[in-house]
């Protein structure tokens, strides 16, 4: 598999990542967006690269590990599925590029943005003031859906799918931001406070994902409503179905194969394969019958 390697400077040292032209998180990324948004296009792919970086240390040790096959997410890759764990791939890589496209403003590494001030000034509650430098995330939320909802085309309930969990994605990182104060007044008495708001460690939102990852929901809908999305009566029952959950929370359509059982067609290993030394930890989970994931559902009319 053809890669690139980019050596990136940022005002925090020398970033180096590897990066294969396949992987649907970041060389599509830069394929996308007006080219008036290219000197965004580094942000944009470290933020990817981060997103699955982070997926692979959340599932580390489970039966499904976010293997290199579920980066390969093209329309014409049958390893492209519409299950729990694709709307984890697409919430946590939406999530790494706004994080880092607003890191990167806040720090001034844009010419066209900085910190948030827009409140500035404004009592936000008792005893304290908004002041100081408020990540900005509406920056970083309006340029990451400009390159990352992009990629999706199409209009049936995958596409639907996809756009729905990348902006449950963006939602986590505003959703885990915290308020952070300095004390004002007479022999530090603090009797006012200035506050801003800031990013959370990209952990916390790769954590905070992995719940709506758990208690993510399976929309039922049939396979020709999924497939089609060419007609106005099936788009719009589609977005109905959509409609019905919070913007927040995960959806999956189809049911995750059994991750324990190798299948060389779906890019499938097995239980063991590549976990070293706590490979009994994951067939232990396989062996529990524990193989593929459950969750709740909602079902769209007939």
């Amino acid at each position: 598999m053809k890669s690139h390697t980019f050596i990136i400077f940022t005002s925090i040292g020398i970033y180096c990542a590897t990066f294969h032209t396949s992987a649907w998180s970041v060389n599509n990324f830069l394929m996308t967006g007006p080219k008036a948004y290219l000197t965004y296009s580094t942000s944009v792919a470290v933020g990817a690269h981060s997103g699955i970086e982070e997926c692979k240390h959340q599932f580390t040790w489970e039966r499904w590990n976010c293997p290199e096959s579920a980066l390969q997410l093209s329309t014409h890759n049958r390893l492209r599925s519409a299950t729990r764990e694709t709307s984890f791939v697409h919430a946590i890589s939406s999530a790494g590029v706004m994080y880092t496209l607003t890191r990167n403003c806040s720090m001034g590494d844009f010419d066209n943005c900085g910190c948030d001030d827009s409140r500035n000034g404004r009592v936000g509650g008792r005893g304290w003031v908004w002041g100081g430098c408020s990540d900005n995330v509406e920056f970083g939320e309006r340029i990451s859906k400009l390159f990352v909802d992009a990629l999706e085309t199409g209009q049936d309930a995958r596409a639907l799918m996809n756009l729905h969990n990348n902006e449950a994605g963006r939602l986590s990182v505003k959703a885990t931001m915290k308020r952070t104060c300095k004390c004002h007044g007479v022999s530090g008495s603090c009797s006012i406070q200035t506050c801003w708001l800031q990013l959370a460690e990209f952990r916390e939102i790769g954590n905070y994902l992995k719940i709506k990852y758990d208690q993510a929901q399976k929309l039922e809908m049939d396979k020709r409503r999924m497939r089609a999305g060419n007609s106005a009566d099936s788009r719009g029952a589609t977005a109905e179905t959509f409609s019905t959950v919070l913007a927040t929370e995960l959806v999956f359509l189809e049911d995750s194969p059994d991750y324990c059982v190798r299948d060389a067609s779906l890019g499938l290993h097995g239980s063991t394969a590549g976990r070293g030394g706590n490979a009994c930890r994951v067939a232990r989970t396989c062996l529990s019958g524990r193989g593929g994931a459950a969750g709740g559902s909602a079902r769209s009319a007939a």
